[in-house]
């Protein structure tokens, strides 16, 4: 039996890098390298679900692995050469429950 392996993405976080002139904080944008990442076409369902609750088109769903600590709400991540832009809160189940090296669900829409 084969073993299931991802590929690596990249999440788009934002860092404060200092204050402007008013004292409002200042982004700036870092990548950040997720290895392990399944990606799988969204289901029907799903696609159907977040366009009604949202408006945005799902088209991937993510499978990420265990022990990542990274906030995927209302990021931009970039596989398949292409930006993509993630839509929801992400679901997370137990890790002890489940038996394979990814918990965690998040559903992205493509982002130009």
């Amino acid at each position: 039996m084969g073993r299931i392996k991802g590929i690596p993405i990249v999440l788009i976080d934002k860092q404060v890098t200092g204050k402007n002139s008013f004292g409002h904080p200042k982004f700036e944008d870092v990548e950040i390298v997720v290895e392990n990442v399944l990606i799988a076409p969204a289901s029907t369902e799903d696609i159907t679900n977040q366009i009604n609750q949202t408006g945005k088109k799902v088209a991937y769903t993510l499978a990420i692995p265990k022990g990542d600590v990274h906030n995927w709400t209302n990021r931009e991540v970039r596989f398949f050469g292409q930006r993509w832009r993630t839509v929801g809160e992400p679901l997370e189940g137990l890790d002890h429950l489940i038996p394979l090296e990814w918990n965690k669900k998040v559903q992205v829409e493509r982002y130009s």
